[in-house]
């Protein structure tokens, strides 16, 4: 059982050394009328090029991918409601844990949001899901637990 242990963790690091690649952009930068990163529209992953996080085109590099949303109030400003999206690698989450979208309001009324996940392009997606690499961590956190009872 011991040895079943030690190649789990074994091919948990191993996966966890290649390089993960995310998609990188944000509206601020978007040239007006133009939607690139999915504020408004759905994210289109055949315009967008996915980088390798610990590659020089990387703004932030890192372990993982981020996707963050901001949201204005109706009527914060005269035309309506703003949304902001920022695609990018990341390598420190405010959780600590991937998988994960956590979400709140600021006090001026702007709704946040940010999720984190742990495969290849996984910040294209509309909303995130728990990846196979966090359902196999649970697993052989289950089985520890298990083996030390």
């Amino acid at each position: 059982m011991k040895t079943l242990v030690n190649v789990l963790l074994v091919t948990l690091s191993i996966g966890s050394a290649a390089a993960i690649r995310c998609y990188q952009c944000s509206s601020q930068t978007d040239p007006k009328g133009v939607d690139n990163c999915g504020a408004y529209k759905a994210f289109n992953k055949t315009q967008n090029i996915a980088i390798e996080c610990n590659s020089d085109e990387s703004h932030m590099p890192g372990s993982f991918c981020m996707k963050v949303v901001h949201q204005s109030p109706r009527g914060f400003i005269w035309d309506g409601r703003w949304r902001q999206v920022i695609r990018q690698c990341a390598s420190v989450s405010e959780t600590g844990v991937t998988g994960v979208c956590n979400w709140g309001v600021y006090e001026n009324g702007v709704y946040w949001e940010e999720c984190y996940c742990v495969e290849d392009e996984c910040n294209g997606a509309p909303g995130l899901k728990a990846t196979s690499f966090t359902a196999l961590c649970l697993a052989v956190l289950l089985l520890v637990a298990k083996i030390v009872s």
